[in-house]
């Protein structure tokens, strides 16, 4: 298979050599859903949304899933690489550097984001995980040089990830290197303001 583009959207911030937002969205969503979301974060850096080229019952994902929860990981390497290779070539044509990416995903997106920290980890700055799975069921053997800070939240009543399972992704990432950070949200998968609020919180402490 050849590596596709991604329809996306991309709002520069005027600013040179400024991070860029890359919106990552959730299953059947796609690049207009968390726009709204990126005006928490102020506007001094690029935003760039981009929607999953893998449809499922019509529903655009970033790569396919075998079924709730069980991720088809041969799938998910080849469409992590795709995005990369992506970011490389729009990073060119939209003069955005692709080392000071921060990801904001939601559940499929933050999915993706963290198979991108878990295979390339010293690629992005930073990484904003709502609602994360851990991407494979073994996970590789990751080395982060830069201690690069992960935001990661959790519903306490979700139904389709068990905090106890991310707690141990959280821990796989710390123990890479990463510096990741996992908050409990009382509320199930559904994003809510409490963690637009959070993370707004790390952004600003990371990122200035």
């Amino acid at each position: 298979m050849e590596y596709q583009p991604l329809k996306y959207i991309y709002k520069p911030s005027g600013i040179e050599g400024a991070n860029t937002l890359l919106l990552l969205h959730g299953t059947g969503g796609n690049e207009q859903d968390l726009l709204p979301i990126a005006d928490y974060f102020g506007n001094r850096f690029n935003v760039l949304s981009v929607r999953g080229n893998v449809s499922e019952h019509g529903m655009p994902r970033f790569f396919k899933r075998l079924g709730m929860g069980v991720f088809d990981e041969k799938d998910l390497q080849f469409r992590t690489e795709e995005l990369i290779h992506f970011l490389g070539v729009l990073a060119t044509k939209e003069g955005f550097d692709p080392n000071k990416i921060i990801a904001l995903g939601y559940s499929n997106g933050a999915n993706i984001a963290g198979s991108v920290l878990v295979t390339h980890p010293d690629l992005w700055s930073g990484a904003i995980l709502f609602r994360p799975m851990q991407p494979y069921q073994v996970m590789p053997a990751v080395k982060n040089e830069k201690g690069i800070p992960v935001f990661m939240s959790s519903g306490k009543s979700d139904h389709t990830v068990a905090i106890a399972s991310v707690k141990g992704y959280q821990e796989a990432l710390n123990n890479g290197g990463f510096n990741a950070t996992l908050h409990q949200i009382n509320t199930s998968h559904g994003l809510t303001q409490e963690d637009i609020e959070l993370a707004v919180g790390w952004f600003n402490q990371n990122f200035k």
